[in-house]
């Protein structure tokens, strides 16, 4: 099976046009296509997003049987699906059920003006499914979305790729999800790290397909610690899921000064961390007085250094937020920057997991 890369992600939502404006009015997507019942997408509202080379689709049910609905209602808005481009996508779709994955869509070919998309789904984790895309030309679902071509990027276009997924999974279930990607997906292991924050643990393994484009952060929680954020996503989200997707850019101070503006929060990081910065990892490429004041991490490993924030969660159960990553080399992640990026997460989610509790004893 030969997996080129993320395609797109397709996030349910409960208004896709409003998610779509929030997304454009922040991190600077621009809306490049739509599509509904007069376009041939059944019960539903979908928006297509673009940015570089990132595609995101939104799409809202327009009945309670709507699978979209359906996930809405008991997860939260929040990743479906992750879709990954291949050469032959019927061909893989027959060989990810062989392997063990369930199917979900058979393959589907749309087409018009001569350009042909082919598309089918097969499990993943949880309640998210992964699409199988081939692609023979620009159209992103020819004869299903109207589409509307984007602009050649330009200075404001501060994101680029998806770099990577990280997936909450319950207790117990880590092993056996990384056992499912290497075999149905061919995926290999590439990194593994147990993570404490505070009186938490965690642990993670990261899995990547053969060619590198597309990359999982899988973590499930310690549950002889005490609970925390792990903890806090999987029950809020009603089990595992997509808990944030990082994009990539090449400039990760101007991206952040840029969205920050714009009205993007992000999680805080304590000035002691930027204190020790140099013990730890000597000169590093972006002067630390330019990353302190906006809360920027900054790691290594054996290629190079990388450099990370987490945005605030917008969505109303706290489940999935964004990072930026800014790749100076580095193709795998840091042994600190982990650590650091869910430290500062849990600052975050203190506050309102004990508002949450207080809400549930008062009740």
């Amino acid at each position: 099976m030969e997996i080129l890369g993320t395609d797109h992600i397709e996030l349910y939502v409960g208004d896709a046009w409003q998610a779509a404006g929030q997304l454009c009015a922040t991190y600077g997507f621009h809306v490049i296509g739509q599509g509904g019942p007069e376009t041939g997408l059944a019960g539903q509202r979908s928006v297509l997003l673009g940015q570089r080379d990132i595609r995101i689709l939104l799409t809202s049910g327009l009945s309670s049987g709507h699978r979209a609905s359906r996930y809405v209602a008991q997860h939260g808005e929040g990743v479906a699906i992750v879709a990954f481009g291949c050469a032959d996508a019927g061909a893989a779709f027959e060989e990810a059920v062989a392997r063990g994955a369930t199917a979900v869509q058979e393959p589907r070919r749309y087409e018009r003006d001569g350009e042909t998309v082919v598309t089918a789904e097969v499990s993943g984790f949880g309640d998210v499914t992964h699409r199988l895309v081939q692609r023979s030309g620009d159209a992103f679902l020819p004869g299903a979305l109207d589409e509307v071509a984007m602009a050649e990027p330009d200075a404001e276009d501060l994101l680029h790729t998806i770099d990577h997924a990280a997936i909450c999974l319950p207790a117990g279930e880590l092993d056996a999800t990384v056992r499912y990607y290497e075999h149905v997906f061919g995926f290999g292991m590439i990194f593994q790290e147990y993570i404490e924050v505070g009186e938490q643990g965690m642990q993670s393994k990261v899995v990547q397909s053969p060619s590198g484009g597309v990359t999982f952060t899988l973590i499930q929680p310690d549950i002889s610690r005490r609970a925390g954020q792990i903890d806090d996503f999987v029950a809020w989200h009603e089990g595992a899921g997509v808990q944030h997707i990082a994009f990539s850019t090449d400039d990760i101070v101007r991206a952040v000064r840029t969205l920050g503006d714009r009205g993007v929060e992000f999680a805080q990081t304590p000035g002691s961390y930027y204190d020790m910065l140099d013990a730890r990892l000597g000169a590093v490429d972006v002067p630390v007085d330019r990353l302190r004041p906006l809360g920027i991490l900054v790691d290594r490993d054996h290629w190079g250094q990388m450099y990370q924030i987490f945005a605030k969660s917008t969505h109303i159960r706290r489940t999935y937020f964004n990072e930026l990553i800014d790749r100076h080399g580095a193709r795998t992640f840091g042994t600190s920057n982990i650590p650091a990026l869910y430290a500062a997460k849990e600052r975050e989610l203190a506050a309102i997991r004990e508002t949450t509790m207080s809400e549930g004893t008062a009740s």
